[in-house]
């Protein structure tokens, strides 16, 4: 791996630049800045630090790299999403920086081959890198580091920068693919014809890869150009084509893949040479296999088969017209009003979600555990009976575990309990610790691992599914109406425009403490996983 020299060029960002290149190339005709706003525990800000390396090694000084990290600070105490050890990677890594700036990236693509140990791999990342250990600890354990990664969270506010990677290619929002090659053909097409450095003009040509993009006319909400244009900024060689479900070609394609996963639409189907691209790797987490094809998990919710329930007419031609044909209960239109009811639709392990959980201790305890409040999981169920979420199968069976708790411990939210235990460490597989207060964990295993708990999850997502509701959180007031939010002042603001009058709607709800000794990461005002 070649060495690099960073140059801290302020105390909001860390300039890198790659040495051999300046001492070889001389001074860059044209720079290009690239600015990386990451979480040192995120595995995309991990990937496109892996992806930019080599870019640097060849573009050299030509380059202006600045890189930044996201994270909050409320009364000088420094917090970041993925929780404490994120904010002490981030501590090491902005110290590496400052202390040992000829081998900082050694030590951190180190770290980053196992990022989820991160900061416990640094001893051994240190020796690895020869670096001087005990000085990073010294600067990250001190003034020093909390005012160099305070600076940092400022540089990433300032860009309004909140998801990992945020990115910058001269001051314009980066949207393309993650790979070297991604990178390399986006910075060079910011040079000047003339400026272009030599390793500019060697870049392979994209592979071709075939998107098929199959939707419906009648699908108010199957917006489906915004998908394409972020899937051609990760495959450069792509060729879409979309087909309608009303046209004969549109109904023989629907054929082969309404008895999987893809059945609701729109369906966005990649032929299987999209695994031979650099930038499958980006999206690969989200394809699912379907017949021959690999399909975007993009959350479709339309069945072009299924009654549309507020176009006046009997589409499925069984004498029933919009929301009195029974596959209509569920939508939003057809649904009725039921005074203070509130409903959270979430992904158990998604980090919006968890806090949207959280401030519900709050919210039940302005309102005396006097409204009617209801949990809902989003996530799909394929023909078969196996269950996709948006974080896997640990996902569904958090899911699933929390359903039953809800099914035997409902009196006075009490299953609220093993949820909120469970929040700050979600993707935990010792679940068992937090069945506390009653709250029998032989009875959660039982229903959680047989039918019962299959059959609860089943119906239950089914609501989400009938809503066409992908975001989490979201939430749903009086049964009928729907906002987003995540602190607890905002989700009672929002609950009580809908109703009025409502006993603690006129207390104004202050925040739970956090535990002594601890230093929570404040809930972001905005978020969701999936959409």
């Amino acid at each position: 791996m070649k060495k690099f020299i960073i140059v801290a060029m302020a105390a909001t960002a860390l300039l890198l630049s790659g040495c051999d290149q300046l001492k070889k190339g001389g001074a860059a005709k044209e720079k290009v800045k690239v600015d990386f706003h990451i979480m040192s525990q995120c595995p995309f800000g991990v990937q496109v630090d892996n992806g930019i390396k080599p870019v640097l090694d060849k573009l050299g000084n030509a380059v202006e790299f600045n890189r930044h990290f996201i994270g909050q600070e409320k009364d000088g105490q420094l917090s970041s999403m993925h929780g404490e050890n994120e904010v002490k990677g981030n501590l090491l890594e902005i110290c590496a920086a400052k202390v040992e700036p000829k081998k900082y990236l050694d030590l951190v693509f180190c770290m980053n081959k196992n990022y989820r140990e991160i900061p416990n791999n640094f001893d051994a990342c240190a020796t690895e890198a020869k670096v001087d250990g005990a000085k990073i600890k010294s600067c990250a354990d001190g003034d020093e580091g909390k005012k160099l990664l305070s600076a940092s969270y400022t540089a990433s506010k300032e860009k309004q920068a909140s998801g990992s990677p945020t990115i910058f290619v001269n001051g314009e929002r980066y949207k393309g693919g993650r790979t070297e090659n991604d990178f390399l053909r986006n910075i060079c097409n910011a040079y000047k014809p003339e400026n272009k450095p030599e390793a500019c003009k060697s870049i392979p040509a994209p592979k071709k890869v075939d998107l098929t993009v199959l939707t419906d006319a009648r699908c108010k909400n199957c917006v489906v150009d915004p998908i394409i244009n972020q899937m051609k900024n990760i495959f450069p060689g792509l060729v879409e084509k979309k087909i309608d479900y009303g046209t004969d070609e549109g109904k023989k394609l629907y054929e082969t893949i309404k008895g999987t996963d893809a059945k609701l639409l729109p369906a966005f189907l990649f032929d299987k040479n999209v695994t031979e691209d650099a930038g499958f790797q980006q999206v690969q987490r989200w394809m699912l296999d379907v017949n021959d094809k690999k399909m975007l998990r993009v959350g479709g919710k339309f069945d072009p088969t299924a009654e549309i329930c507020d176009n006046t007419i009997d589409d499925t031609g069984d004498g029933k017209i919009d929301c009195d044909d029974d596959t209509c209960k569920n939508n939003l239109v057809c649904r009725k009003e039921m005074k203070e009811r509130l409903d959270l639709f979430v992904m158990s392990q998604c980090p919006y979600g968890t806090k949207a959980l959280d401030a519900m201790k709050d919210v039940l305890k302005a309102f005396g555990n006097k409204i009617d409040f209801h949990v809902n999981y989003i996530a799909t169920e394929t023909p078969d009976g196996k269950f996709n979420a948006l974080h896997g199968q640990p996902e569904v069976d958090e899911n699933i575990r929390q359903l039953c708790a809800m099914k035997y411990y409902p009196k006075d939210f009490k299953y609220m309990d093993y949820i909120w235990c469970r929040n700050p460490d979600i993707r935990s597989a010792e679940w068992q610790k937090c069945a506390v207060n009653g709250i029998d964990p032989k009875k959660i295993e039982k229903c959680s691992t047989g039918d019962e708990g299959r059959k609860l999850h089943s119906e239950n997502i089914k609501i989400a599914n009938g809503l066409e509701i992908g975001a989490s959180p979201t939430w749903l007031a009086n049964n009928k109406f729907k906002f987003s939010g995540i602190s607890a002042p905002d989700i009672q603001r929002q609950f009580c425009t809908q109703n009025p009058g409502k006993k603690g709607c006129e207390k104004a709800i202050v925040p739970t403490a956090p535990a002594p000794g601890t230093a929570p990461a404040p809930a972001p005002k905005g978020g969701s996983c999936g959409g």
